[in-house]
């Protein structure tokens, strides 16, 4: 059966009506483009200076800090598609607590509330991050960036533990495959993190050519790990439709 999420209003009421795939499509290209658009940017018009290293060795490869954050075209081009896609991603952060208070065991609703405020202050702490970069505001990056990764990582964990444990209806086989792809993603960013760390602290311990290319590699599949969690909304509420009117405001609807 699907999800109940239907409500009946006034059709002259409803400001806007969209399939939920199309805005979690959306959601995603604004930030996958941008950092794509950064990487290769630098990579084929800033590659000495984004590559540079305070080891001065060999490296191929830009940090994304240097790529979204130290010279422009990339710095407007990776902020603008972070302050167009905020708003989307705290809209899909509300529909998910609907989702959780319709779906989850009453008595697991806090865990439920949690996950939303994790994912909340993660989008905040990435744009953050990405509008007050290392080179200009070293400390407030690196703080932001330490919330954003914090929140990131235990989101990703209570999201796939919640879909998975506590349950009060049975998964749809599109929600099968998204809780499929919730846990493979979440292995794949805890690794390259963990070996991103590992880099990072051997490359500044001993300067070896080729290593913080590795880092940075690593940083690019956390990156793109994080945006393809959060895209599992995508089969989550696949049949589903984004409903804003004035009496409701924000909620889902059948197709």
């Amino acid at each position: 059966m699907l999800p109940t999420y239907e409500r009946f209003s006034d059709p002259k009421s409803v400001f806007f009506r969209l399939p939920f795939a199309r805005l979690a499509l959306v959601a995603l290209s604004l930030p996958l483009g941008g950092f794509f658009f950064c990487v290769i940017w630098s990579l084929t018009f800033d590659f000495v200076r984004s590559t540079y290293t305070h080891c001065d060795v060999t490296n191929y490869l830009p940090s994304v800090s240097a790529a979204i954050g130290n010279y422009e075209p990339q710095k407007t081009v990776w902020r603008l598609a972070i302050f167009l896609h905020l708003p989307l991603r705290l809209a899909v952060a509300k529909i998910y607590l609907e989702h959780y208070r319709e779906h989850i065991r009453r008595s697991r609703r806090l865990l439920g509330i949690l996950a939303c405020f994790l994912n909340v202050i993660e989008d905040l702490a990435l744009f953050c991050l990405s509008f007050w970069t290392s080179a200009d505001h070293y400390e407030m990056h690196r703080n932001a960036f330490v919330v954003f990764i914090a929140c990131s990582e235990c989101y990703m964990l209570v999201s796939y533990l919640l879909n998975r444990n506590v349950r009060k209806t049975v998964l749809l086989p599109h929600e099968e495959k998204s809780l499929r792809y919730k846990r493979n993603l979440f292995l794949v960013n805890v690794v390259a993190f963990g070996l991103a760390g590992y880099c990072f602290v051997r490359h500044n311990s001993h300067c070896e050519a080729g290593v913080y290319t590795f880092f940075a590699l690593f940083e690019y599949i956390v990156v793109l790990t994080n945006m393809g969690f959060h895209m599992t909304s995508y089969w989550d509420f696949y049949a589903l439709n984004v409903v804003c009117d004035a009496k409701h405001g924000l909620y889902l609807s059948q197709l």
